[in-house]
């Protein structure tokens, strides 16, 4: 259970990240209550995580998501730069998740 609070924090991470493009330095309203929901979820979610799991590792796993994530997101969404270095810097990431997930027993 305490991995999928960790995945689903993950990706409500990314949530958190994107919505931060559309409030506008927090000048529009509903992107920036969005924001702050997102953002306090991602958090809330990770501290339930981390009671039974390593802080370490779900930290790591946490941000490695939210990071591929993004810029996955920002590829597709955002038009940004999709060239050969950055997709094997997401994969290397991605494989970290992995490796870090596989390295605990829980």
């Amino acid at each position: 259970m305490a991995w999928l609070l960790v995945f689903l924090a993950g990706f409500v991470e990314i949530l958190f990240a994107v919505s931060l493009k559309y409030n506008e330095g927090f000048t529009r309203l509903w992107p920036s209550v969005a924001t702050a929901i997102f953002g306090a979820g991602s958090f809330y979610l990770l501290m339930l995580a981390i009671k039974t799991l390593p802080l370490g590792t779900a930290y790591a796993v946490w941000t490695g998501i939210g990071a591929t994530g993004v810029a996955i997101v920002g590829i597709f969404l955002f038009k940004e730069s999709a060239d050969w270095y950055r997709l094997l810097s997401i994969l290397l990431v991605i494989i970290g998740i992995v490796g870090l997930k596989l390295s605990d027993s829980h």
